[in-house]
């Protein structure tokens, strides 16, 4: 690494590399570190490193994983150079070292069963959400929302820019009072309080965390509208009630599995009743190339061991198979940076607590793939697609305005 680089390296026998005085470091803590460095180039390396502890990052880790990416690419050093770090990690390559136990676990939970019934997503989503709601309470703020906001203006708070989203949700599937609306994978229940008390909408959220269904009822009888929300720990696919005048779907369809799409939203399809309208909303690859699931990739290994997702097009052309009329898209992709950002700030700022509350190889997990996240949205490996489509009667009526006529009313909760 060039003397001048804007981080700083430290070793474990004290040595040194980069800038002193950058206001990002990497510390080095054991040689382990250099074992998974040599047997896990790249990102998966430095993540096990510092899952496990042997490699502290102090600082912004994102700003610190964005300087490395330019800094460490291989074009970037002389053969003389990649032979010498060849022969300084050689010593290391004789023993492979056990993955952080936070990937074990992962390995062990799900090797078994099969992918996407009832019982693996059930300890899937056990596994993502097994920790006090209060350590989601210090990373995603009041708002306990876990999917991407919308921020009508450079200076909105986090806060702001989650109610935003879910007015604008709101607006888009033109809810109005008396209306029943079902949240699928409702997760603490802000698309149902939201609905509940600003479009007087008679609520349901289901979801398969009972941690989400404790925090959610208490705060919605804290709120005065048990008469009106409700969260219950149920699968979506277990949902006995129909005739919904509207169907929102936040950060579910990347769990479904691809496999499992058409008979996802043939059951959202069945859901409704001719005229109702679906909102959902979720991360995508920006194209029809790669394979939905990465098994080796970060986020596979280390927080959703079977996530799976898919291009935009890929989307909207089944929703359209299943019966739905797709009537409007859009790609919030520049807007899941600054969610992410609002999160890791979180994170940071409540670090010991988060700790205290989920254990330090938890933190760590959460504190590196947010910053990965960020990245990925950001050099265009992820978007973030809201698709808004409607059930047709029978005689073919969308039973809409000529023109889109939603606007969030505002950003102030």
């Amino acid at each position: 690494m060039d003397a001048d680089a804007p981080v700083e390296i430290r070793a474990y026998d004290g040595s040194r590399a980069g800038d002193p005085n950058a206001d990002v470091s990497i510390a080095i803590r054991s040689p382990e570190a250099l074992s998974y460095f040599a047997w896990a180039p790249g990102a998966v390396g430095l993540a096990r490193a510092y899952v496990a502890g042997a490699v502290d990052v102090e600082g912004e880790m994102y700003t610190v994983l964005s300087r490395l990416t330019t800094l460490t690419r291989p074009a970037s050093l002389t053969w003389p150079e990649r032979l010498s770090i060849a022969g300084a990690l050689a010593p290391y390559i004789l023993r492979r070292p056990e993955p952080p136990p936070e990937e074990i676990r992962i390995n062990r939970l799900f090797r078994y069963g099969r992918l996407h019934s009832k019982a693996r997503d059930r300890r899937v989503i056990a596994h993502h959400y097994d920790v006090p709601n209060r350590f989601y309470e210090l990373v995603l703020g009041p708002s306990m929302s876990y999917t991407c906001a919308c921020f009508l203006e450079e200076g909105a708070t986090l806060e702001e820019a989650q109610f935003a989203k879910h007015d604008l949700i709101a607006q888009k599937l033109g809810l109005e009072p008396g209306m029943r609306l079902l949240d699928v994978g409702c997760g603490w229940g802000g698309m149902v309080m939201h609905a509940a008390k600003h479009y007087g909408v008679d609520a349901l959220g289901v979801t398969l965390t009972p941690q989400h269904v404790e925090w959610a009822q208490r705060a919605i009888a804290e709120a005065g509208l048990s008469d009106r929300a409700r969260v219950e720990y149920l699968d979506y696919r277990d949902v006995a009630e129909d005739g919904f005048d509207a169907v929102s779907s936040m950060g579910l369809t990347e769990h479904i599995g691809k496999a499992q799409l058409p008979s996802y939203f043939s059951l959202l399809h069945d859901k409704l009743r001719m005229g109702g309208r679906l909102l959902n909303q979720s991360i995508t690859r920006p194209d029809n190339h790669e394979p939905s699931k990465r098994r080796t990739g970060l986020v596979n290994r280390f927080v959703f061991p079977d996530g799976e997702l898919v291009s935009p097009g890929f989307l909207a052309s089944l929703m359209h198979d299943t019966g739905f009329e797709v009537r409007h898209e859009e790609n919030l992709r520049e807007h899941y940076p600054r969610t992410l950002a609002g999160w890791c700030r979180n994170l940071d700022a409540n670090w010991d607590e988060a700790v205290a509350e989920a254990g330090e190889g938890r933190a760590r997990v959460w504190r590196m793939y947010m910053a990965f996240a960020r990245m990925g949205f950001e050099q265009n490996r992820l978007q973030l697609h809201q698709i808004f489509a409607v059930k047709p009667d029978r005689d073919g009526n969308s039973h809409l305005p000529l023109r889109p006529n939603w606007q969030p009313v505002g950003s102030r909760p």
